[in-house]
């Protein structure tokens, strides 16, 4: 059993709240810049400063009031990550309530399931849509008083509607907030049965904000750091970072569809942003892409060839040879400057939710975007370790946080432990007990720590394939590995009780015609190429690839490639854009079927 401590090195009593970090942000500095925000697509952004957001904080809050929002009561957002996302957030909780994140691509069943579990009174959607899926989920939720549509002006009906109330309401509500009060419920997307509500504290939020500060205060407290968010912030990593800006002195932004991202980002300019894998592989196969055939597209390759090369050498004692440098210098000047300038100028960013992958890290590294790869969960507050910009150790997901103590059990599994993890799931005692044991977190990833304390994670005790022989295999790093393909979307490794490993495979439709454009290849629909001999070969030969990690007996075999997808809309997908593997396995137990018995 190995175990590794990072100190805290955080600067408040546990008695803090989220609210005294915004109080405290507007004491330090009112006249600074918290926010922009663009009011319409198109536009230029706005500054908003610490004082001003505070005073529309406490205006909403007073229309929550009136509306009969009490103290304790839960307050459900639906939204994409927009201004007004985090305009409520605060809001509800300057009221003393408790905000409830609802996924914006949520059923009405997965709506009626958190509402009723959370206890929830009142619900801010962001569409009309949004808010026909509540009043349909409202038929059997009598404990919803009222349903406000942010595009229906529910921000201003709320301001208007508080008119009444005096400010020192809220300001006794909101200094009235205790570290160790409820702050929010987060419903895990669960890749397994019902989503169960995570209650996390403000001290949670508080003690790893404050550590993040002094951790990471190079990236996110340093003069003109700014990020803008696009992850979802009805999950806890976008969260945090909402809280961690007011909390750091950063300016933070929103925008709410990544189809504008990269122009958002041209005009933003963030200093570090963060984004799950899925983004920076798509980034990367997209200019791939872009560069289009011959010359051009021998030119990004060989580019990308010279940093990973680079990377890997500056983790050498000899350094970067002479001759790489200058190759390096070249390939800066011709391709790795209009990458750059894509990214907004980012020089950091955070990556979490799944691995990264050696070649991508060692690449955007290479081209001057450090990547801090980490590692969290919702029953974290998001990051419990992350990758330092003085040390980091791609293929790793960093050292503890600070304030974190990590532990690898005897079986492999990751215990976490720290005053940012959870006080428990909501009305689950029973799965409470499972996961918190002897002041641990039981993580149920599993993992290794290496002679620095850096983790690496290995795989999902869950997800652990025996195959026929009695090998043990995670599927993850392969998964993950043939993921970074331009041709694959999703992969699920397959082979528990079976002869040898393989997997299914699914296509990245908006990916597709670029590679049959680049391999001189005619068009050709999803379906059709899921057959074609070219599309095959470049798979087996991808396979091959993914294959160079592991032996023989964990290596896939074969593969089935689909013609469907899988996505958040046809429920393969969670919000979290996690595979839900019990459910592909189940649906497609044919097509597994297939691949065992050609033998």
């Amino acid at each position: 059993m190995r175990e590794y401590t990072s100190p805290s090195v955080a600067d408040v009593t546990a008695e803090t709240s989220i609210n005294t970090l915004l109080a405290t942000r507007v004491a330090a500095g009112g006249d600074g810049v918290l926010i922009e925000r663009k009011a319409h697509l198109g536009d230029a952004w706005i500054a908003i400063t610490a004082s001003q957001f505070q005073a529309q904080v406490t205006a909403v809050a007073k229309g929550l009031v009136a509306h009969g929002v009490a103290v304790g009561d839960r307050v459900a957002i639906m939204s994409r990550t927009r201004y007004e996302w985090t305009l409520l957030d605060f809001a509800i909780w300057a009221a003393g309530a408790v905000p409830v994140p609802v996924y914006e691509t949520s059923s009405v069943e997965q709506i009626r399931w958190i509402c009723s579990d959370a206890g929830v009174r009142m619900a801010i959607v962001e569409t009309t849509a949004h808010g026909v899926l509540f009043e349909d989920a409202r038929s059997t939720l009598p404990g919803v008083d009222s349903v406000l549509v942010i595009d229906e002006d529910a921000v201003e009906m709320l301001r208007a509607a508080g008119t009444e109330v005096p400010d020192a309401e809220i300001t006794a509500r909101a200094t009235g907030v205790h570290g160790s009060d409820l702050a929010t419920i987060i419903y895990t997307s669960g890749t397994t049965g019902r989503p169960k509500g995570v209650e996390l504290t403000h001290w949670n939020f508080v003690y790893l904000t404050r550590n993040g500060v002094g951790g990471l205060g190079q990236i996110c407290s340093s003069p003109g750091a700014r990020t803008l968010l696009f992850m979802p912030l009805a999950h806890v990593f976008a969260r945090f970072i909402e809280v961690l800006c007011v909390t750091s002195g950063a300016v933070m932004g929103h925008t709410p569809d990544t189809r504008n991202l990269l122009p958002d980002l041209a005009t933003f300019r963030p200093t570090f942003l963060l984004a799950v894998p899925r983004v920076f592989e798509k980034v990367y196969n997209s200019s791939e892409q872009k560069a289009g055939a011959g010359t051009k597209l021998k030119l990004f390759r060989w580019a990308a060839k010279v940093s990973i090369a680079a990377s890997r050498a500056s983790e050498t004692p000899e350094g970067v040879p002479t001759a790489l440098k200058a190759q390096h210098a070249l390939a800066g000047a011709l391709v790795y400057r209009k990458l750059r300038t894509a990214l907004g100028g980012t020089q950091y960013a955070i990556s979490g939710g799944a691995p990264l992958g050696d070649r991508l890290g060692h690449f955007y590294r290479g081209i001057g975007l450090t990547i801090l790869e980490g590692y969290g969960l919702t029953e974290t507050t998001a990051p419990t370790a992350v990758n330092l910009p003085g040390l980091v150790k791609i293929g790793t997901v960093g050292p503890a946080f600070p304030g974190t103590s990590m532990r690898i059990d005897d079986d492999g599994e990751i215990l976490v432990r720290g005053d940012h993890v959870f006080r428990g799931y909501h009305n689950n005692p029973e799965a409470t007990a499972d996961a918190l044991v002897d002041g641990w977190f039981r993580t149920g990833d599993l993992g290794s720590l290496d002679d620095d304390g850096y983790l690496r994670i290995t795989g999902r005790k869950k997800e652990i394939i025996v195959t026929a022989g009695g090998k043990n295999v995670a599927p993850a790093m392969l998964e993950d590995r043939l993921r970074g393909h331009p041709l694959v979307s999703q992969c699920v490794v397959v082979g528990d009780q079976r002869p040898f490993i393989a997997a299914l495979v699914t296509l990245d439709g908006e990916m597709l015609p670029g590679w049959l454009r680049s391999h001189g290849l005619p068009p050709m629909d999803v379906a059709t190429a899921s057959s074609a001999l070219e599309v095959l070969e470049a798979l087996d030969r991808a396979v091959d690839r993914a294959n160079e990690a592991v032996s023989r007996a964990e290596s896939i075999r074969k593969i089935r490639v689909l013609t469907t997808d899988f996505t958040e809309e046809n429920g393969y997908l969670t919000p979290s854009l996690k595979v839900k593997r019990a459910l592909v396995l189940k649906d497609f137990q044919p097509e597994i079927e297939q691949i065992y018995a050609a033998g």
